[in-house]
């Protein structure tokens, strides 16, 4: 029955992916990542050095029990394990595969607009954020959604917004990642997947059952590390294969302009191909613009907005500039340059034997050993998605409380945990490509609303935006 739905299911959200995520997504994306580029007078560049002082002037993995909310670096750290997850490796072959190299650079792009994006919303987030009897912060895009536009009209977009991403991330989404742990642990391990299912679902509900604040206590310390064992183990492939480098960037800049000459098909049509990958991954992997971490820079204990909107630029960086980014010189600098797999691109019987879901560890493997590289990337994948897993539940608590748990919130996000741990379970059974096309569905029209907000109360960003140190 599940193989016949998802038969019947697919090529419906296939094409409704393709028309969102070539067209709507694109224009939002780069449109609101300009307009707030130029409001703020390049947020991203003048306030990156104010950004890195405040994550890294004094870091520390331990923060400490807050009376409500997090600190700044565990607000980061939550939104961090969020961005950084299963589209910084399976996403970003999947762009690569698809729409070849070039893809990596309109990544790049649209991160870097995306940090002047993601600076409004955390601090949009912090200035209209709620503070409950109870002392539980509440904070999000429905939050400045409302603020933006009173009535029903903010009411109904603040609605859409709150379903879609506890269906984008509480559930599809989460199903996505834990896809990807128990595929990518079934081919290292071979440990069957629903096995891996069991015991990510008892882990989680440890978790998630203990509230904000045992979430900021592990995603402090997790996201930290796993990134660290991720780049000490990218840069030995890279030092492995430096002879290759300048041919990689090479391809990540030349294919990007000329994609046809390694996906194929005419320049028009293979432009466009490229340029959406590398939004759509991008978006799945940065988050910038689709309204989920502002609900972790919203728990944020800090005196000013800006002070955690210039720590949350910080996050797109480290999470597309550093880590998506050492994932695909990986990637290229070993099966795209001379002598690689995928030399002449992804065609021909490579196809059989290769996809986004092991292009990675076949990548890594090629330095480390077919058997080590799948055992390396299947425990950083683990950890990468399991802290997503965390923050999107989260998230998506958020929403669930926003619409229905006003007046029992406690019972409500017992009922909705419930429910999201069955979905991590089912992401172990069910097919791949359609839980990242139904999740890619739901994150697009999250923008949707997300967006328009985010043009409404743009004198209210910019308004912080021009106080800040970095004028």
């Amino acid at each position: 029955m599940l193989e016949t739905l998802e038969a019947t299911l697919f090529p419906i959200v296939a094409d409704i992916n393709t028309y969102l995520s070539s067209y709507i997504l694109v224009f939002l994306l780069i449109a609101v990542g300009l307009w707030y580029s130029i409001k703020t007078r390049f947020v991203q560049v003048r306030c990156f050095g104010e950004g890195m002082k405040r994550v890294f002037g004094n870091l520390s993995l331990r923060g400490g029990k807050q009376e409500s909310g997090m600190s700044s670096f565990q607000a980061l750290a939550t939104a961090i394990a969020a961005q950084v997850g299963t589209g910084n490796i399976v996403g970003a072959s999947g762009a690569i595969l698809t729409g070849g190299p070039g893809a990596i650079f309109w990544m790049w792009i649209i991160a870097f607009f995306g940090m002047a994006t993601i600076y409004a919303e955390a601090t949009l987030a912090l200035k209209t954020r709620t503070i409950d009897k109870d002392g539980n912060i509440h904070g999000g895009p429905v939050y400045y959604i409302t603020t933006a536009f009173k009535g029903a009209f903010g009411k109904f977009l603040a609605g859409f917004f709150a379903v879609a991403i506890i269906l984008a991330l509480g559930f599809m989404g989460c199903m996505v990642q834990s896809n990807s742990i128990g595929s990518t642990f079934q081919t290292a391990f071979g440990i069957p997947s629903w096995i891996v299912g069991i015991v990510l679902v008892i882990i989680c509900a440890v978790i998630f059952l203990g509230g904000v604040q045992r979430l900021a206590s592990v995603t402090e310390k997790v996201v930290p590390v796993m990134a660290a064992i991720f780049l000490a183990g990218g840069l030995i492939i890279l030092i492995a294969r430096i002879k290759y480098l300048p041919a990689t960037f090479g391809m990540i800049f030349q294919y990007a302009f000329q994609p046809q000459a390694i996906i194929g098909g005419g320049f028009g049509a293979a432009l466009k191909t490229a340029i959406s990958q590398g939004a759509k991954r991008g978006l799945f992997s940065n988050e910038a613009g689709m309204g989920s971490t502002p609900h972790a820079h919203a728990q944020a204990n800090v005196a000013d907005p800006h002070d955690q909107g210039v720590v949350a630029m910080v996050g797109v960086f480290i999470d597309t500039f550093v880590v998506l980014t050492l994932n695909a010189l990986v990637i290229i600098s070993t099966l795209y340059t001379s002598g690689g797999v995928l030399e002449s691109g992804y065609t021909g019987a490579v196809t059989e034997t290769i996809s986004k879901s092991n292009l990675a560890q076949t990548a890594f493997g090629s330095v480390f050993g077919a058997s080590l590289g799948a055992k390396f990337v299947a425990v950083c994948l683990f950890f990468f998605a399991f802290s997503t897993v965390l923050s999107w539940n989260l998230f998506g608590k958020i929403n669930v409380i926003y619409l229905f748990g006003k007046k029992s919130p406690k019972l409500c996000a017992t009922i909705y945990t419930v429910i999201a741990l069955v979905f991590i379970f089912l992401g172990t059974l069910v097919s791949n490509d359609l839980v990242w096309e139904l999740s890619d569905m739901f994150n697009n029209l999250m923008v949707i609303p997300n967006a328009i907000a985010l043009f409404a109360l743009t004198s209210m960003v910019t308004g912080y935006a021009q106080k800040s140190s970095g004028k």
